[in-house]
């Protein structure tokens, strides 16, 4: 027994999960596990994915640790399948564990009271109330800092971070979320803890598009998880995170590669896979034009409980659906209020909207986007509200105005090492650069952005860059812009200006603007003589 023990413990020792695990289970079956190595067998067993037998061995705790009338190490057990029921989404019996802990401890001053308020925290975060989870937290935290407790004070802090950033303090709120992996970083935290608050950290950096720490967290993360080779808990969550940055950073191969491993991983162990995985599997293959695949994984994705949208909007567009596209992406935005989940669907909103002409909507979603960038103090949306803001005035047929904004989100996402991104803003440019006459730069900017997407495989966009490339040719005679020719349309029809600003959903001053560009552009007086140059050379 005591060679099965030591045998264990120094698995433990060594966090080779597994192995502890098998060590520790062996020894329990011929003689019981006092109460610390019962815990050790616990920990060993969440960490390899075991949440079930972890879940036992906690139960067992409880009950040897009343037996004993250790009402403080009982509610500790109880704290601990109270938040283990609750990540898994059964409140009911996450609650009764949580009441059960609270009795335990009912007038003894113990640093449990403090960690049975994280729950709580959680479930008021849940519910929107950040005022009330951030001073549940406040009071977690007091008690953790005067019992010196780690995992309690980083805990309880993250949570006061996450409850200011779902108060519109992004800044101060995102500050806490560094304090919390100070500690972290620092080893100061248990196992479990640890990869608990670096999957919540993560996620909450993401949340408000704070690209940089997310990198940072999940780098270091992935450097955690691989000290501990055995660990399934939480490998699944960091090569998911893993393969959001390397498609960020236009390693596309290797981010698909990632994103499987996760799947993979989790099956290996009998575990479901992360059902992210499967949505960035799916983000992939429609990136490179592989529909079916991304159908297949968007579906996958929905059978896990992941929204495949707004990534199944976008591919709707991409096969040609844009009015299941618009329904989507419309329902999607009309119904949601918080702003992180705002953040996250306007970028899709705005492309299908530019995509179905609704300049109108796809204005107000870009002074949105522009706000919501502020309020996040995030890059990503201030690069990308920048482009739909170019996009939107060469719709309207102002190319000039277009340009700005244009290099601006050019020089972000350059800096931000989104090759992907780069080269699309370059298209814009391009287009952009051909409308005022500069053919030459137009050439180069469409030249640069065919090498990206050639290199990453973006079969769409390069299927894009062509029928560009045709309408350049065809426009070498008339040179009107497409938005230019349903105005001209529209003239022919008989229309006034104040007619087609209604029928398109633009302001008068816009299409003043294109009346007087086609008048320019055809060299003709009037608008009776545009439309009889339009059907002079069937323009129509």
């Amino acid at each position: 027994m005591r060679d099965y023990l030591q045998h264990a413990r120094e698995c433990y020792g060594r966090r080779t999960w597994a192995a502890a695990y098998e060590a520790f289970s062996a020894a329990d079956q011929k003689t019981p596990l006092d109460v610390d190595d019962l815990e050790r067998l616990a920990t060993s067993a969440y960490l390899i994915g075991r949440d079930l037998e972890f879940e036992r061995c906690l139960d067992r705790l409880h009950r040897a640790y009343v037996e004993a009338g250790d009402r403080p190490r009982a509610a500790r057990s109880a704290f601990w399948l109270c938040l283990s029921l609750l990540l898994r989404g059964e409140v009911a019996q996450s609650s009764a564990w949580g009441a059960r802990g609270q009795r335990r401890v009912e007038g003894v001053d113990c640093v449990e009271r403090g960690y049975l308020l994280l729950p709580i925290a959680e479930l008021q975060l849940h519910q929107d109330k950040a005022e009330a989870a951030h001073a549940t937290a406040a009071t977690a935290a007091a008690t953790g800092e005067r019992f010196r407790d780690a995992d309690l004070t980083a805990a309880a802090c993250h949570v006061q971070g996450r409850a200011l950033i779902q108060q519109g303090h992004v800044v101060a709120g995102l500050g806490l979320l560094d304090e919390t992996m100070l500690a972290v970083i620092a080893g100061e935290l248990s196992p479990i803890m640890t990869g608990l608050m670096y999957c919540s950290v993560i996620e909450a950096c993401r949340e408000v598009c704070a690209t940089h720490r997310a990198r940072e967290w999940t780098f270091a993360l992935s450097g955690w998880c691989e000290q501990q080779s055995e660990m399934v808990a939480f490998t699944g969550v960091c090569l998911v995170h893993r393969a959001e940055i390397m498609q960020f950073h236009g390693a596309w191969p290797e981010a698909l590669a990632e994103a499987c491993r996760a799947c993979e991983r989790a099956k290996r162990v009998g575990r479901k896979p992360p059902a992210a995985a499967f949505y960035q599997q799916a983000e992939i293959h429609r990136l490179r034009g592989e529909c079916a695949e991304a159908e297949e994984a968007y579906r996958a994705a929905s059978r896990s409980g992941c929204d495949p949208q707004p990534g199944l909007a976008l591919l709707r567009m991409a096969q040609g659906r844009t009015d299941a596209a618009s329904a989507a992406i419309r329902r999607l935005v009309t119904t949601t209020a918080d702003r992180r989940q705002r953040a996250r669907l306007l970028p899709a909103y705005l492309e299908i909207m530019l995509a179905t002409g609704d300049i109108q909507e796809a204005r107000s979603a870009c002074g949105e986007l522009q706000a919501l960038a502020e309020t996040f103090d995030a890059d990503v949306l201030r690069a990308t509200a920048a482009r739909a803001h170019g996009a939107i005035e060469l719709a309207e047929g102002d190319a000039r105005a277009a340009l700005g904004p244009l290099r601006c989100a050019f020089e972000v996402w350059a800096r931000l090492d989104a090759s992907y991104e780069c080269a699309r803003v370059r298209v814009l440019l391009g287009q952009a650069c051909r409308a005022l006459g500069d053919n030459e730069t137009s050439a180069l900017e469409f030249g640069a952005a065919r090498a990206v997407f050639e290199h990453l495989g973006a079969r769409p966009e390069l299927m894009r860059l062509d029928t560009i490339d045709t309408r350049t040719a065809s426009s070498q005679q008339h040179p009107l812009t497409a938005r230019e020719r349903d105005v001209l349309r529209l003239i022919a029809a008989g229309k006034t200006n104040k007619a087609i600003a209604a029928a398109l959903c633009v302001s008068g001053r816009t299409i003043d603007r294109h009346v007087s560009n086609i008048l320019n552009k055809l060299d003709v007086p009037s608008r009776a003589a545009a439309t009889a140059y339009a059907y002079d050379h069937k323009l129509l």
